[in-house]
C-alpha cells in the first residue's frame, strides 16, 4: 500500500513547513483500541523490528502492553517503509539517538501532523528503550528516540517507551554523534525546518557524516 494512502487514513491536516504557524493536534482516528486488539489477536508472541543501518543492524522488541498506541503507530510506519533511507539526525552522547523525518520531504509532509493520542507512561526511559518524541501533549507523530543512557527523568514528562533494543545496542552506540544538536536538534528546542523542507538533500549536503537508516522491517 502506498504511504500516501496510509497517511490519508490517519488524518487530513495542514502542514506548515516553515514552522512559523502552530498546527493544532489532529488525533488519528485509525489507531484505536479495536484496531490494536484486532492486530494483537492475529499475532502470537512479541513483535520484533530489525533496523538496518550504515553501522550494522539492531533489533527492537515491541511491548504493546507498555504503550499500545505508540507501538501501533511505529509498526504502521515501519510496514509502510516510511523510515527507510532516513538519517539519524539527532545523536547526542550520553542522551539519545533520534530519527523520524523522512528522506523524502513529501513523505514527512504527509505524516508530520498525523498525531496520535498519548499513552500513559508505564515503562521507564532506561538505556535501550524507544519512545516517541513530541512537543505538546497529543502531538506524537513519527519521530522516535532510543535512550543510550538511563533517562528516567523523562518518565515524568510523558515520554512513554513502547519497546526496547534486544540486540545490537553496540550499533546504536556507534551511530555518528559528532554533530550533536546542530544537525536539526529536537522537536522542542531544535530547528528542523530545513530537514522538513528538503529532507536528505539538505542533511547529506550539510551533515554528510550522519549515519543512515537503510531499512526497518518486521522480523
Amino acid at each position: 500500500m502506498k504511504i500516501g494512502l496510509l497517511a490519508a487514513r490517519f488524518v487530513a491536516a495542514t502542514v506548515v513547513l516553515a514552522g512559523c504557524e502552530r498546527v493544532e493536534p489532529v488525533p488519528s482516528t485509525d489507531v484505536g483500541a479495536d484496531a490494536i486488539a484486532a492486530r494483537a489477536a492475529t499475532e502470537a508472541g512479541p513483535v520484533e523490528v530489525v533496523v538496518e543501518t550504515s553501522q550494522g543492524e539492531f533489533v527492537i522488541a515491541m511491548h504493546r502492553e507498555w504503550a499500545p498506541l505508540g507501538a501501533e503507530r511505529f509498526l504502521t510506519l515501519v510496514e509502510s517503509g516510511y523510515y527507510d533511507d532516513a538519517r539519524f539526525h539527532r545523536v547526542v552522547p550520553d542522551f539519545i539517538v533520534q530519527w523520524g523525518l523522512a528522506g523524502d520531504p513529501a513523505l514527512t509532509a504527509e505524516w508530520m501532523n498525523a498525531y496520535i493520542p498519548d499513552d500513559p507512561v508505564l515503562a521507564s526511559n532506561t538505556r535501550g528503550r524507544i519512545a516517541f518524541a513530541f512537543t505538546d501533549p497529543g502531538t506524537r507523530a513519527t519521530q522516535v528516540y532510543i535512550s543510550v543512557v538511563d533517562n528516567v527523568r523523562l518518565d515524568s514528562t510523558g515520554f512513554a517507551p513502547f519497546g526496547e533494543v534486544v540486540s545490537g545496542m553496540e550499533v546504536v552506540d556507534a551511530l555518528y554523534s559528532g554533530y550533536g544538536e546542530d544537525s536539526g536538534g529536537g522537536l522542542r528546542r531544535g530547528d528542523q525546518t530545513r530537514i522538513v523542507a528538503q529532507g536528505n538533500t539538505y542533511l547529506d549536503r550539510e551533515y554528510p557524516l550522519l549515519d543512515r537508516l537503510i531499512r526497518a522491517s518486521r522480523r
